[in-house]
């Protein structure tokens, strides 16, 4: 499944925190790899205080240096691309899909707060521009023993959502690990705000309802988990109650996952705030490791 990685890197020794992550993945499935720069056209003189590169000769010998240092198996190859693209993002989706890809691995600096949950992660808009899986890393000891003995997968209850399960299996097979499914149930104080108001107004009704998708909902993840187990692997459900943001961020630190596979509607920028994209504001709570996955039918460029 993940046959060939795709590594952006800002020659930063921040970005080269994806490496372990990308490393560990690439020797488990067998893995070619491409290390990528794309020039900006107007790149600053410093990126997270180390000179940053700004011709391709420097670029080309940065990455050769790395594919050396990291995969002296050989099994990377290098690509920089000339400086005449001004949106990094979109550019490394689109080598993505020339290159064919399977999947993009990319540092998250990690600042969160309220720039972050506004404007969007690169990672989160390199996937509103394309279809390839992204795995977002953040630098820490988490990056530095990647592993996925233990994958939390959140599910909303949805067909789309599920297109998180092939690539979750994938690691967990490859891995050794364990999946656990888990769906968030609001609860009345909860609601998103499309059923507010018939909470506000109904509160009685909408708890008894709410109820009900509980019940629902656990008998879905049961069934999905003894489907998982039918082909030998260690699956368990949860069914949580609450914010589901916080709900999966929080279970996430309790279980100690190594690894979060999430579907995701793709949608940067302030679209992700009005529309109260979980996957963004999880995004924004969570340092573990994250694998995004475009969900189907996600809009293009959002």
């Amino acid at each position: 499944m993940f046959d060939h990685l795709l590594i952006p890197l800002d020659g930063s020794r921040l970005a080269e925190s994806v490496l372990p992550a990308a490393g560990a993945i690439a020797r488990r499935f067998g893995s070619a790899v491409t290390l990528l720069h794309v020039v900006e056209r107007t790149p600053p003189d410093e990126v997270h205080g180390e000179p940053h590169l700004t011709t391709v000769a420097e670029a080309e010998a940065y990455l050769a240096e790395v594919a050396v240092r990291e995969f002296p198996s050989g099994a990377a190859t290098t690509h920089v691309h000339a400086p005449d693209e001004t949106d990094v993002a979109e550019s490394i989706a689109l080598h993505a899909d020339e290159l064919r890809a399977a999947l993009i691995v990319l540092c998250t600096h990690g600042q969160g707060g309220a720039r972050e949950l506004i404007y969007g992660s690169v990672a989160q808009q390199v996937l509103s521009h394309g279809s390839v899986p992204v795995l977002l890393v953040r630098p820490g000891p988490e990056a530095q023993a990647f592993t996925c003995g233990r994958v939390l997968v959140p599910l909303d209850g949805s067909a789309p959502s599920e297109a998180a399960l092939p690539p979750a299996e994938a690691l967990a097979r490859a891995f050794g690990g364990r999946l656990h499914l888990l769906t968030v149930v609001p609860t009345v104080a909860t609601v998103s705000s499309d059923r507010a108001p018939a909470a506000l107004f109904l509160p009685i009704a909408t708890a008894v309802a709410l109820d009900l998708e509980e019940e629902e909902t656990r008998l879905y993840l049961d069934g999905l988990a003894a489907r998982l187990r039918q082909d030998a692997l260690t699956a368990e459900a949860e069914v949580g109650r609450g914010d589901p943001a916080w709900e999966v961020a929080a279970a996430a630190d309790r279980l100690g996952a190594d690894l979060m596979v999430m579907a995701t509607h793709g949608r940067s920028g302030m679209s992700a705030v009005w529309a109260g994209s979980v996957a963004i504001r999880i995004m924004a709570r969570c340092r573990r490791p994250m694998l995004l996955v475009r969900a189907p039918g996600a809009p293009d460029n959002l």
